[in-house]
This record gives structure tokens, sequence and C-alpha cells, in this order.
């Protein structure tokens, strides 16, 4: 019965008209329509609710925290647990503790991610150059709002922004913080939204405030006069290169270099590295540093250790007796992280809407969102007095005839007709007369009514003032001026990263100078397997090893200094040196190109070609019967790039490669049997890599090309027969007879 039941159960639902057509709407959805309703809103919210920073310099998750820090008092009071600050902000910021706990490392003077730290620390916070060092728990560590925050809240009483409902609409956030300085230049600020991001590096306090005042004055003056460039809180000496700082300036985008700072130590033999870039971290150094020395291409280190204490940050390294410790700096600053360069994308919200902005286009957004901060700050103080000189005009006029008043009072019988009577008698509104009821009795005295006349004075002339500062924007600059010069006073410091203008005595050192040269013997298989043997170890075990199905390709004896090149089947050349490959021996299949060199998902190697001194030319055979000959100089780059797109011609797929230093013949062979011998100087060299080539071997039908050898390898015993008189030919098929031995063609 149950089973029946069932059966009449799905049998309903099948022929439900309703079910199935809901079911076939959402089968049938457009993924245009998928990606509209589901993606793009997710993506505007990450955008703007949560990666981009807005003009005031915060995200909405820095800015939640902050506001709760000040309603909690921790602007002026003693510090809390951060557990208590992290489960206040909840009430802002519902995603997680862990979240907004990591916001306020972030923020922390313990953490220095920050020139300026937001948060006042206590306990352990971790630091930014420590990829390892991980902070205490919420419930160890105390917190309250640094000095500084208070230039983000000093108007926020005073309507200078909007504010909006939280979450759940229990209370009220700002959408913005007051900042009195252009903290969006001075907070370094990082965030990864969909389709974009947001990357600010933090500015000298001091000098953003001179900058932004300058431009006040001046909208066209040269910001790269006065903010000389970028600051970090890790210090570091900054690589300063005129044309890309201006650049940045002008755009947002580029980057710059950033290099550890270091001292030589004579009494230890040591050098003492005390700042790193703000990109990196002291394990990224020492892993790549302790890289190097196992490639044998540092050799001058005989230890490095990390030494950081509560002194703050030192990596020590120990030399080896008669190294150069400049030059192995150099060094070491061309191969790690100890220079590092810092991408900058000034993406800022503005208005809801992400831009790319200078830095001149920052000052003016900046400038103008603050000037109408300070012009609703001052029109919520205007309509204070206007209201307070409302009622003292009321008052004024009930003591020109102080005795009428109390009359009036003590003639009315109801306490609720007191304040419609004195409306009626002297002629004022509800809120002067409630106003005048609720003075003490104390009060009615000569002193207090000349008291009050005075104050009404002094507010008719504070409000003419305000008045004037409302509707003028050269005050309103003058104010915001005034304001910056005391932020500048209060809380400016001394640059932290150095600015090394001339640097080009810091010469880049070639670590091949460094490589060890000696001989070796490369073997390369037709599936692309590498193999480079000293010549010791080749005398114990000569014996190759290959993959079944395996085989030899290509060998040759070089040293270890010489260059390799890759061609593969998608028309790329990969780069490489010899020493970047370590010694194998026979007996193991070596080293599997397309892995070694990061080759694209399903590309081989075709053909591989030692570039000595990119003195020779390749010789390109393809199916099609052209050949091109192309000088190796073309793949030669001074950028060092490891892969090259391009590499040859992509009109036929290519047979095989012929490496050549001088002129020689070389004997072709096509699908029907047929040999052409011809002589390379009839092929003009050509500089560019992709080039098609001329016809050298006319093919009949659908017959291709099939090999290529030097005619020396060939074993033709009569090469004249072969020859043909002009190119392209169809050369002459290939008869037992014509060769002295069997010789194999190799591909």
């Amino acid at each position: 019965m149950a089973k029946k039941k069932g059966t009449e159960e799905s049998g309903k639902h099948r022929d439900n008209p309703n079910v199935m057509g809901l079911r076939r709407e959402v089968m049938e959805q457009p993924i245009t329509q998928t990606l509209e309703l589901n993606y793009m809103p997710y993506a505007m919210s990450v955008i703007v609710s949560r990666a981009i920073p807005e003009i005031d310099g915060f995200k909405p998750s820095h800015r939640k925290l902050l506001y709760t820090m000040y309603k909690m008092g921790l602007l002026t009071g003693a510090r809390t647990k951060s557990a208590n600050i992290v489960g206040q902000t909840m009430k802002l910021n519902p995603h997680g503790d862990a979240a907004i706990y990591d916001t306020m490392v972030r923020l922390s003077r313990g953490y220095g991610a920050l020139l300026h730290p937001l948060v006042d620390s206590k306990g352990n916070f971790g630091k930014v150059y420590s990829r390892d060092m991980a902070w205490a728990a919420s419930r160890y560590t105390e917190a309250k709002l640094d000095a500084i925050a208070a230039e983000f809240f000093r108007d926020i009483d005073q309507d200078a922004v909007d504010f909006q409902d939280n979450y759940d609409g229990s209370m009220q956030e700002p959408t913005l913080l007051p900042t009195t300085f252009p903290n969006v230049l001075v907070s370094a600020n990082q965030g990864i939204a969909v389709g974009m991001a947001s990357n600010l590096c933090g500015f000298n306090l001091g000098e953003v405030c001179d900058a932004a005042i300058a431009y006040i004055k001046d909208p066209g003056v040269d910001l790269l006069a006065v903010l000389k460039a970028p600051d970090f809180s890790t210090g570091g000496q900054l690589l300063y290169n005129g044309e890309e700082m201006a650049n940045i300036y002008r755009t947002g985008r580029g980057s710059f270099k950033v290099r550890a700072r270091w001292r030589y130590v004579k009494e230890g033999n040591l050098i003492e590295i005390y700042e790193i870039p703000y990109t990196t971290t002291t394990e990224a150094i020492i892993d790549k540093v302790a890289e190097l020395i196992k490639a044998g291409k540092v050799k001058e280190i005989s230890d490095m250790r990390d030494e950081t204490d509560l002194s703050g940050l030192k990596l020590t390294i120990d030399l080896k007796r008669g190294t150069d410790p400049d030059k192995l700096m150099q060094k070491l600053f061309k191969s790690t992280t100890l220079q590092d360069s810092f991408p900058c994308n000034f993406n800022i919200l503005i208005a809801g809407t992400p831009r790319v902005m200078g830095v001149g286009e920052i000052l003016e957004e900046w400038i103008a969102w603050r000037m109408d901060c300070v012009r609703r700050r001052v029109y919520f103080t205007l309509k204070k007095r206007e209201e307070k000189l409302h009622l003292l005009k009321g008052l004024k006029k009930i003591l020109l005839d102080i005795d009428r008043a109390i009359q009036i009072i003590r003639d009315t019988e109801e306490d609720a007709e007191v304040i419609p009577n004195l409306m009626i008698g002297f002629g004022i509104d509800t809120a002067q007369a409630e106003f005048v009821a609720e003075i003490k009795l104390r009060n009615i005295n000569k002193e207090y009514i000349l008291k009050r006349v005075r104050e009404t004075d002094e507010l008719e002339k504070e409000i003419a003032d305000l008045r004037d500062l409302v509707d003028s924007p050269s005050r309103i600059k003058g104010v915001i001026t005034d304001e910056l010069r005391t932020v500048k006073k209060k809380f400016a410091a001394p640059r932290r990263t150095e600015i090394l203008y001339e640097f080009e005595a810091a010469q880049e050192v070639d670590l091949t100078e460094e490589v060890a040269d000696y001989p070796v013997h490369v073997f390369v298989s037709r599936e692309g397997y590498f193999k480079k043997i000293t010549a010791q170890s080749l005398r114990m075990a000569s014996d190759q090893k290959y993959k079944e199905g395996d085989g030899p390709a290509q060998y040759w004896e070089t040293t270890n200094r010489e260059e390799l090149l890759v061609f593969t089947d998608k028309q790329q050349c990969y780069k490489a040196r010899l020493s970047d490959f370590d010694d194998a021996k026979a007996s193991v299949l070596g080293d599997y190109l397309p892995t070694k060199l990061g080759m694209d998902q399903g590309e081989s190697v075709v053909f591989t070609a030692l570039a000595q001194d990119y003195i020779p030319h390749i010789l390109f055979f393809f199916q099609n019967g052209k050949v091109a000959r192309v000088e190796m100089g073309s793949y030669a780059t001074q950028t060092k790039r490891r892969k090259l797109t391009g590499a040859y011609s992509d009109k036929s797929p290519l047979v095989t490669a012929l490496v050549v230093r001088e002129d020689i013949e070389v004997a072709v062979h096509s699908t029907d049997g047929r040999c052409l011998v011809f002589h390379t100087a009839s092929l003009n060299p050509k500089t560019t890599r992709n080039t098609q080539g001329v016809n050298v071997l006319a093919l009949k039908g659908k017959h291709t090309l099939r090999a290529a050898e030097p005619l020396s390898r060939s074993g033709i015993s009569n090469p004249a027969r072969f020859r043909g008189r002009s190119l392209p030919a169809a050369g002459a098929l290939l008869r037992p007879e014509d060769q002295v031995m069997d010789a194999q063609l190799t591909l």
C-alpha cells in the first residue's frame, strides 16, 4: 500500500502543471539573467560596502569599529579588553568576531601597519613585518582609541556628516567620519573587490597637511615639491625616480621600489638589517636567502638568523672571511625582497562610485568634501545660536516689564494656562514663554537682566559672523587651513622612509658572474626530459636511462654558464640557464622541461638549442616545404625574460630545426620519398622571429616535408643528383644505392 501511495503521489506531482512549470522556469533561466540578479548585487556590495575605501580613508569595517570605540568612551577613558570592543562592534558589523578583531589589529600601534596608529593597544598584536608572528586572542589584549582619532570625531555630533541605520535598524551610524586632515593619503590601505582593487600607500602627515594647504591656496601647485614621496611605517629606503613618481601623482597608478636599510658591524664581520620594505616579511626574506645559498648562487653567507626582539626588527647575516658587504647586499637586493616594488592603485569611492585618481584629484575631492563638512558644522552652530537668541529676545520683552509678568503668573489659576497667558500678554511664542516660565525667582534681579541683554548683543554679532562664514568659501577654506596647521603641530612626525635621489651607484650585480663554470654534457630526450651531467659522473656510468618509448633527441658538450632555448608546439620559446638545473646522473630520467619551465597546459617541446652567445642562425623547416632562417640574436632580450611568444611562424606545422654557425649543405626529405640538397647561403637571414620563410622544397599533391639534416650526416653518396638548379625544387627520388650507409633521419 505504501508503495502504491507513493506512486500515486509522484504521479500527482508529475501531472501538476504549476510544479512542472516552476521547474522549467528555473532550468531555463538565461545565464545573463542569473548574473544580473545574483552575481551583480554581490559584486556591487563588495565594491561599495567592503573592499574600497572612501574619501575619509576608511572602509566600512574600519569606520564601524572606530565609531563603536568612540561611543564606548574609549577616546579619553582607560583601555578595555579587546573582546568587549569586538562584541559591541557586532551591533554595527555582523560579520563575526574574528573579522572585527583582525581589523582592530591592523589599526593598532602594536601591529605597526600605519604611520599614525588609530588604536592604542596593549598586549601582543603581532607585527606587520612578520608572517608567522600571530597576535594574541582578543580576551588577552586591551585597546582604546589613539589621540589622533579625536580628529575623526571632533564634528561628529554637529551634523557634519550623514547618519544611516545599522543592519537591523536598531541604531544609527555615520556614513563617513569627518576627518580634519586627508587621512586617505596618510593611512595605507589595500582592498580587493570584484573586478577591481585598491592599493594606497601612506604619506607623511606633515607633508600631507602642507600639500593640502598649498593646494587650497593654488590648485596648480607642484605637489612633488611639497609632498616629496610616500612614507611607510616600516621605514626602508625609497629609490626615487622623478618620472615614475610624477606619473603616480598624476594618474594614481604606477610603482616604485623600496629597499631595506642595513649596517655592517666590523667587529663580528656581520650585516644587520633593521628596516625592510613594507610589502615583505622577515620570513620571506630568510626563506629566499636560504634558497639562494642552497642553489649555490650566494656563497658569501655562513649563517642568517632573525634576532628581532622588543627593541625592534633585526636580521643578522654572518659573513665569510673576505666578503665585500656592499657587493653582497647589491646581490641580495636584486634576488630577494630586500628590495621590492610597491604597486600603486589609488582607487577610492566618491559618492558611491569607484574612481582611480592622482594625488591632486584626491586632494581636490577631499577639500570639497571637507568644505561641505565645515559648512554643515557651522550651519548647525548657527541654528543653535539663533534658537538661543530667539529665547533671549522673548526674555528681553518680559524683562522690560517684569512686574507685569509676575502679575500674569499670579493671576493665573491653572498651571497649564501660564504659558498661553504669557504668550498673549507679551506677544511671544511657546518656546519663549517656556524659557521665561522656567527662570528662577532668584534671577529676577538687575545683574541678571543686564547680563542677558549683553548676551543678546554678542549673539547677534556671532550669528552675523556665522552667516557670513557659511556663505564664504574662502573663509571656510581658511578654517580648514587652520585645522590642518593644528593637526600638523600636534601629530606630525619625521619621515621614516629615507628618499634616495642618487642610487645609480648601487649597480645591479649579475649573478652569472658567481655561477660556477665547468664542463657539462647535456642530454634532451624526444619527450622533453633534460639531463645535465658532469664529465666525471658520465665516466662512472654512461648508459642513459629513458622512459619506455622515449629515447635520445639532442646532445651537447658545453659549460654550466650556457643558455638553453626551448621551442614548443605553441610557437613559444622558453629561456633558461644550464646553471638553473641541478647536476644529474645517467641513471635518472632528469627534469621534465614543460614542468621545470612552467609551460602552458598541453604544451610540449619541439626543439631545443644552445644560445652560443646568440651568434648562430636557426633554420626552421615547415611541413609546407618552406624554410625560415632566423638570427639567433632575435631571441636575446635585455630584460632577461624567460618566455617569448611568436618564436616562429604558425602558418604551417614545424617539422624540425637546425642551428648553423656557418653555411652548410642541407638535405630535406618529403613524404613521397624525394630528397633535395641545397646550400644555406641561398637563404637570407631574417631578424623577425615569426617570418614564414621561403619555398625550398616543391611538393606534389598532399605530400609534405618530413625531415631535414646536414648533408654530412645524411649518408648520401652522390649529392650532385639531388641538388636543384634553383629554389624551390622537387629534388629526386632517393634510391637504396644512393646511400653509403643506412643513415637514420632524426627529428
